[in-house]
């Protein structure tokens, strides 16, 4: 089985693992570090922003993680000790486009100077990026969540939001070796989709993978079909992604019952098309779902529709199931960044240590005590340069348990992930 098609295995035995990094997420380093470490860890996508930086920084961390995965079996140190678990494999990577206003193509606003110097700031406390400082909001770190829209004690916070121009930025993201695109929408907008999707059909062919996104709303079931109209016939499979309550994952296990329910209505419609479950996913979901008997990777789901069985590797599959009646996979965003936040916040850390540091030295023009402190800390700090998770590998190795601790709960096959990696 080649590394293009072991992703689109995932989605066909209904095991498929999808990381949000988010659609107007921007911070590379956080990025860098999700992917790396969700990827060591075995997910099948990785969706991230529509933006080259990002694209760049995602790439660079598969890359890194590939390399690692290789070198600990060149050394005799499998990655995967079981001898029937899957191998790491390359992700998708995919970008997210948007139709019209969505929430998770915005960024929150406001000047800093008409706060009152007496307020309690629940905005900083509320944001779960760590976007809001007391010179305003960092836009790299803000995702669009909208938690402190309502929290402002005089309301002074808002959102910009932006919508996807597919002829200026498709040309150059696709041309960057994007296997995948996820369209948001909304119900009511289909001229809207119709616009961007005659702006993405000429790059088709070099796509592996479709989804649309769509939140719930009134006659959900016929937009979809109407979509469906649009798109169809498609030469890659198609992923249905119900955005059951966006953003939402890290508030508690309770988000994710309106990701199940839509994802219930979708299954009941019938539409041709794998099912993906996201908007309020967590440690929780995977239970559920199973308990439910709506994952199609159960031990006692129906495995007779095509996109339950399990295929030999040189089986051609159909594209997509005819008529799909189990949840295929699950989608990760706020919950799988949340579960690495203490990691990425110690990367963080160390690098401002290292920045004072350095700043200290060329003041003070002596280096041994500041070079000193730096190893005690992380081997390769020598300047202010940003920390890579992999220039830790203890780190590294922690974000890797943490992330298959996630993963593994789709993929229980999996065995648990060993480095022994060591910096070059």
């Amino acid at each position: 089985m080649s590394e293009q098609n072991y992703p689109l295995q995932s989605l066909r035995e209904g095991h498929w693992f999808k990381l949000i990094c988010g659609a107007s997420f921007q911070n590379l380093p956080a990025v860098r570090s999700l992917t790396l470490a969700y990827t060591l860890a075995g997910v099948d996508c990785v969706d991230i922003a529509a933006d080259p930086a990002v694209v760049i920084a995602a790439k660079e961390a598969i890359r890194v993680a590939m390399e690692i995965s290789h070198r600990d079996s060149q050394k005799g140190r499998s990655t995967n000790r079981l001898q029937n678990s899957s191998p790491i494999q390359k992700p998708l990577l995919m970008v997210s486009l948007n139709d019209g206003e969505d929430p998770h193509f915005r960024k929150a606003t406001f000047l800093p100077l008409n706060c009152p110097s007496d307020c309690p700031r629940p905005c900083e406390q509320i944001c779960p990026a760590d976007a809001i400082k007391s010179t305003g909001v960092i836009e790299d770190r803000c995702y669009g969540c909208g938690r402190c829209l309502p929290i402002c004690p005089i309301q002074h916070i808002s959102a910009h939001s932006y919508v996807s121009t597919a002829q200026a930025i498709a040309p150059l993201v696709l041309e960057m070796g994007i296997d995948a695109i996820e369209i948001h929408t909304q119900v009511g907008r289909l001229a809207d989709f119709q616009r961007l999707w005659s702006a993405i059909k000429p790059w088709l062919p070099q796509l592996q993978l479709i989804a649309i996104s769509c939140p719930d709303g009134e006659n959900l079931i016929e937009y979809l079909w109407a979509l469906y109209d649009v798109v169809s016939p498609l030469a890659c499979p198609l992923i249905w992604q119900t955005d059951g309550r966006p953003m939402s994952g890290d508030i508690g296990n309770g988000a994710t019952r309106a990701a199940i329910r839509l994802g219930q209505k979708v299954i009941a419609a019938g539409l041709p098309g794998y099912i993906q479950l996201a908007g309020g996913t967590n440690g929780y979901t995977v239970s559920k779902l199973r308990s439910l008997n709506l994952l199609a990777s159960n031990p006692s789901s129906d495995r007779s529709m095509p996109h339950c069985k399990t295929p030999h590797f040189e089986t051609v599959q159909p594209t997509q199931p005819l008529s799909p009646s189990h949840i295929s996979g699950v989608a990760y965003g706020s919950y799988a960044r949340a579960l690495l936040s203490p990691i990425l916040e110690q990367l963080e850390a160390i690098e401002n240590i290292d920045k004072s540091l350095s700043v200290l030295a060329s003041k003070k023009g002596d280096g041994r005590l500041i070079t000193s402190l730096a190893e005690s800390s992380v081997p390769t700090l020598r300047s202010p340069q940003p920390i890579l998770l992999e220039q830790a590998p203890k780190s590294l190795q922690q974000a890797v348990k943490l992330a298959y601790s996630l993963v593994s709960q789709l993929k229980p096959f999996r065995s648990t992930p060993q480095f022994n990696y060591e910096l070059p």
